[in-house]
C-alpha cells in the first residue's frame, strides 16, 4: 500500500492543474505569413488532438499509479522478493500491466496522429510554402545557409518526436514542409500553453532576464539550436537594439524560420546554419547565450562540447541560461519512470541521460569554475487569452514552465560589464 500511496501522491502533484473544460480551439493559433491554409477537417483534427492530449495528461495518466500500487508492484515482489527498487525495475514491473500498455499505446498513437495531421496539411501545400518562403527570404543577408555543414549521426539517425525525417527532411530542393509541420502542430500538442505563436519560452526568458538585470542591453545575443526560431523572435523583439544570432543544423527550419520572422517584422535577427558544437564566431562574441528545450536532443559528448563553446563565446560580464525539462534529482522513482517514457517511445534517446545529469556541476567542469552558477524556474509569457500554468504545478515540461540553469561571467577588470 505504501507504493500505491507514493505513486498517487506523485500523480496528484503532477496533475493538479486548475480545471479547464477544453483546450483552446485551433483557430486561436496565431497566423503569420507562412501559415498554411486550413480546411475544416484540418481544424477538426487538431481540435481533437489538443483535447486528446489534455485528457491523456490530465486524467488518463493517473491510472498508472493505481495499476502500479494495486497490481504491478505486488506482482514484482512475489516474483523477486522485494518491491521495485528504482525506475528501471518499475518499468520492468509495469511493462506487462494492461493499463500502462494502454496508456503508452495511446500516447504513441497521439504523437503519430499529430505528425499525420500536420504532414497531410503542409505537404499538399508544400510548393506554395516554398514559394512564399523564397519571396520573403529574397536578397536577405540575415539568412546564412552552409551546405558544407554536416548533420551528426546523433541527429540524422533519429526521427525526433516521431517526425518522419526529423528536422532535416527535404522532399524537394528548398522544401520547408518539415518546419511547417513542426510549427503548425505545436499549438495542439501544447494545448495553447506556449502562446498563440508558440513563443512563451522566449517571452518568459526575456521577462526573466529583465528582472535579473534591469536595464541591461546586451549588444549580441546567441540562440543555440534555434529550430525555426519560435523563441528567438520574442528575444529579438524584446531587445530590439541587440544583434541576435540564431543557429541550427537544419536548413529547412532556418529557411522557414527566417521567412516567418521577416513576415513578423523582425529585422535584428540572423539565422545561420552551423553546429552548436563548433560555432563560427570568435571568442567572447556574445553577451547573452541561451537555449530552449535543446540540450535533451544532444548526445552527452555533444552536450559537453556545446557548453565548452558557450564558455568560449561568452563575453566578460555576460550571462547564459538553458531552459529544459526538470532534472530527476529529488523526484520519486515512479515519477522518473513516467518521465522516461519519452526516451523509450517518443524518439528522445538522450532524454534520460540529460535529466540524470547535474548540469550545474557539468557547467563548472567545462570552464565556469569562477562564475556564479544558478538554477531558476522560468514561466511562459503568453497572451492574456491563452491558458496559464499554475505556479505550484510541475507540468511535465510541456505546459509552460521550465527548469533553467546557467551562470554569469564577471566583467573584465576595469570593465563596465554587469555580473
Amino acid at each position: 500500500m505504501l507504493a500505491m500511496a507514493q505513486a498517487i501522491d506523485t500523480m496528484r502533484s503532477m496533475n493538479a492543474v486548475p480545471s479547464q473544460p477544453c483546450a483552446p480551439p485551433f483557430t486561436d493559433a496565431g497566423r503569420h505569413a507562412l501559415s498554411p491554409g486550413l480546411a475544416h477537417d484540418d481544424v477538426a483534427r487538431f481540435n481533437f488532438l489538443a483535447n486528446f492530449n489534455k485528457y491523456m495528461s490530465g486524467t488518463v495518466v493517473g491510472g498508472n499509479a493505481v495499476a502500479y500500487g494495486t497490481r504491478a508492484a505486488a506482482a514484482w515482489e512475489r516474483q523477486h522478493g522485494a518491491k521495485p527498487r528504482d525506475r528501471l525495475e518499475i518499468r520492468a514491473a509495469m511493462s506487462t500491466d494492461p493499463y500502462y500498455r494502454m496508456w503508452s499505446s495511446l500516447r504513441r498513437c497521439g504523437m503519430e496522429m499529430r505528425q499525420q495531421a500536420g504532414r497531410s496539411l503542409v505537404l499538399r501545400q508544400a510548393e506554395t510554402l516554398r514559394d512564399r518562403t523564397r519571396a520573403l527570404n529574397a536578397g536577405a543577408s540575415t539568412l546564412q545557409l552552409d551546405p558544407a555543414v554536416s548533420v551528426p549521426r546523433y541527429q540524422s539517425a533519429i526521427d525526433n518526436h516521431c517526425m518522419p525525417g526529423s528536422y532535416f527532411a527535404e522532399v524537394f530542393p528548398e522544401d520547408v514542409s518539415a518546419a511547417a509541420n513542426y510549427d503548425v502542430g505545436m499549438f495542439a500538442t501544447t494545448t495553447g500553453l506556449f502562446g498563440r505563436f508558440l513563443d512563451g519560452a522566449g517571452g518568459g526568458t526575456a521577462a526573466w532576464l529583465r528582472r535579473r538585470r534591469p536595464g541591461w542591453q546586451p549588444a549580441r545575443i546567441l540562440d543555440l539550436g534555434c529550430g525555426l526560431g519560435h523563441n528567438a523572435v520574442p528575444i529579438a523583439r524584446a531587445f530590439a537594439r541587440s544583434e541576435v544570432v540564431a543557429i541550427d543544423l537544419a536548413a529547412p527550419m532556418l529557411r522557414y524560420g527566417h521567412a516567418r520572422a521577416r513576415g513578423m517584422g523582425i529585422t535584428n535577427l540572423t539565422f545561420r546554419q552551423a553546429s552548436a558544437e563548433a560555432v563560427p564566431y570568435p571568442d567572447a562574441s556574445f553577451d547573452f547565450i541561451y537555449t530552449t528545450m535543446f540540450l535533451h536532443e544532444t548526445s552527452y559528448s555533444a552536450l559537453r562540447n556545446i557548453l565548452r563553446e558557450v564558455d568560449r563565446l561568452l563575453a566578460p560580464g555576460g550571462l547564459h541560461v538553458h531552459l529544459e525539462q526538470p532534472p530527476y534529482r529529488g523526484m520519486t522513482e515512479f515519477e522518473k519512470f513516467l518521465r522516461d517514457w519519452d526516451c523509450y517511445y517518443n524518439n528522445e534517446p538522450f532524454w534520460t541521460t540529460l535529466h540524470d545529469t547535474h548540469l550545474p556541476t557539468l557547467i563548472r567542469q567545462v570552464g565556469f569554475a569562477n562564475d556564479t552558477i544558478f538554477e531558476a524556474e522560468i514561466h511562459a509569457v503568453v497572451e492574456d487569452e491563452m491558458p496559464k500554468v499554475a505556479v505550484e504545478v510541475e507540468d511535465y515540461g510541456r505546459g509552460g514552465k521550465w527548469y533553467a540553469v546557467g551562470s554569469e561571467r564577471p566583467p573584465a577588470a576595469g570593465g563596465a560589464g554587469q555580473a
